[in-house]
């Protein structure tokens, strides 16, 4: 299930979920389009438990404050 999409240049970062092996998680991958215009995902990429969700929300929550110059 797609969830949603940010372009990166001529690829795209593709949130989606999905099951494996009767387990669900949460894959942070990049695309890229090939020439019959079907969108094929690359190796580049991360997937998630739903356990470790809320812990990788914190990390990028202190990266967003640390890029922005809002370190505490």
């Amino acid at each position: 299930m797609d969830i949603g999409e940010i372009a990166k240049g001529k690829d795209k970062i593709i949130v989606t979920v999905k099951e494996f092996k009767g387990k669900q998680y949460i894959d942070i991958r990049t695309y890229f389009e090939n020439e019959e215009g079907e969108w094929i995902p690359t190796k580049k990429g991360i997937s998630l438990t739903p356990d470790h969700l809320d812990e990788m929300i914190t990390f990028l929550q202190e990266a967003k404050k640390k890029v922005a110059g809002k370190e505490e």
